[in-house]
């Protein structure tokens, strides 16, 4: 198939010779006698290329070279010149000519390199449409991966408020049990705010001690503490007018709390060793987990903090309280796992759907994503099935209707071999147990599951790791080190 060929030259017998072999390749060539006339053409004609001499009255082949780059970046240009200078030569390539050839010219040749040029921009389109396809079909699976996902009647009142919320800067907190997808809510809120190209900056409050969350929140002064040897902004100060996300803030100490009172109070705060006050404009997010009315009446928590920070309430429901959301979910979560770990699994097997629905999920949304990730890393084809799905891996133990149950097994399935180390690790009933002797042994089991990563084990209790750390003082635990 021929194209459209725009000719330069000052030399009319060259333009005819040209034309003629172009003419006779198939190709639907146009002609002009100087640069200017070229530049003057250039958009009507609309050339897949230009070939053009280099040396002529008035703009050169060069400056022609570069406007057509600078306008019609998809044209190839061919640079012809009686001229063999390397300088020139090195020129001409530098500003993006396709080739560049010297006089006398073999024609065969300049039909051949069109021809290539021809080949390698089609080659670039369908390269180009590939690329865009794939990008589609990532920014599908990102915005997939990233969406608040249910169709449960508690989870589209969710919705609803996070676009009420996208609409100002009310304080909020999300209540939920851990792994329900607080952080996720909070994302959103942010991602349809006027403020969505701010920082969204979430910080764990369990993970932090009182000192380190300070100084991460407020920043510090060079010399606040041993090893301030500069200065350093907080998130509060970072964020601008984005969002900060204080994630498990029933955790925090009375003494933090009245600092963040003052952050919502007046908009100000001091770094850690600091005396001069700055100011914040970003909006503040909490989350917890924790019944914060008992928090408060039990002196925990500030009241004054916690009727400023629920200004606006959300609870995310448990999995198990929507469990008609979980095969749309799982698609949702394999879209994200596909994404972050390169994986080819697509789908989710209608046996192992149905273990999914079986499960109570003790850990929620994250123990659903962590159990499809294992899962995607084992199955070997595009698909996962109910052999590939281990469940009760972070919540060993519990029932098969009880918060954090294990899924019972179907009439056909075979029963699972338990190994004798997961026996062994199973207390029998035992009448002279006392509550706290349950509790310690318990938590004693899942710290040397961990290797004594007290944040891992907290998180696999469901509790904070500032209340992990009272139990191993109370019961004298052994953490492994």
């Amino acid at each position: 198939m021929g194209a459209r060929i725009l000719i330069v030259d000052d030399d009319e017998n060259t333009l005819d010779v040209f034309e003629t072999k172009l003419e006779h390749s198939g190709h639907d060539v146009d002609t002009a006698t100087s640069a200017e006339e070229a530049l003057g053409k250039l958009k009507k004609v609309d050339p897949a290329v230009v070939i053009t001499d280099l040396r002529m009255p008035g703009m050169s082949g060069l400056e022609l070279l570069e406007k057509v780059k600078e306008h019609m970046e998809h044209v190839d240009v061919i640079v012809v010149t009686g001229h063999e200078d390397m300088n020139t030569a090195v020129a001409a390539m530098k500003a993006g000519a396709f080739d560049y050839i010297v006089k006398p010219v073999d024609l065969k040749q300049v039909a051949s390199l069109v021809e290539r040029c021809l080949r390698e921009q089609e080659l670039n389109r369908q390269a180009a449409e590939i690329q865009a396809a794939k990008d589609e079909e990532e920014d599908e699976e990102e915005n997939a991966a990233n969406a608040v996902v249910g169709r449960d009647p508690r989870m589209i009142d969710i919705y609803k408020m996070i676009g009420v919320l996208a609409r100002n800067r009310a304080t909020v907190l999300i209540r939920g049990e851990t792994g329900t997808g607080k952080e996720m809510v909070a994302r959103a809120i942010h991602a349809n705010s006027a403020h969505a190209e701010e920082p969204f900056i979430a910080v764990n409050c369990t993970a932090l001690t009182d000192t380190l969350l300070e100084s991460e929140l407020f920043g510090h002064v060079k010399g606040a503490f041993t090893g301030a040897v500069s200065g350093r902004k907080g998130y509060f100060e970072l964020a601008s007018s984005g969002t900060v996300f204080l994630d498990e803030i029933g955790d925090t100490s009375p003494e933090f709390q009245t600092k963040l009172l003052r952050v919502l109070q007046e908009r100000k705060f001091y770094p850690v060793g600091g005396e001069e006050p700055r100011t914040t404009e970003a909006r503040v997010i909490a989350a917890t987990h924790q019944p914060v009315e008992q928090l408060v009446e039990d002196g925990e928590f500030r009241e004054d903090l916690y009727f400023r920070l629920k200004v606006v309430e959300i609870t995310v429901p448990t999995l198990r309280e929507r469990r008609d959301d979980i095969p749309l979910l799982a698609e949702s979560l394999l879209a994200r796992i596909r994404q972050e770990t390169h994986q080819i699994v697509r789908h989710i097997s209608e046996p192992a759907m149905k273990k999914l629905m079986a499960y109570d999920w003790p850990g929620n949304v994250r123990e659903l994503e962590n159990a499809l990730t294992r899962a995607a890393i084992l199955a070997r084809g595009t698909g996962i099935g109910p052999e590939h799905l281990s469940l009760g891996v972070d919540y060993p133990g519990r029932g098969a209707k009880s918060f954090g149950a294990a899924a019972p097994k179907d009439a056909d399935e075979e029963p699972e071999e338990t190994g004798a180390e997961e026996a062994a690790g199973a207390p029998g009933p035992d009448e002279d147990l006392s509550l706290d002797d349950v509790i310690s042994e318990h938590i004693q089991r899942v710290l040397r599951r961990t290797d004594g990563n007290k944040s891992e084990t907290a998180r696999l209790l469901g509790i904070s790791r500032s209340r992990l750390q009272r139990y191993v003082d109370k019961f004298e635990l052994e953490v492994p080190t």
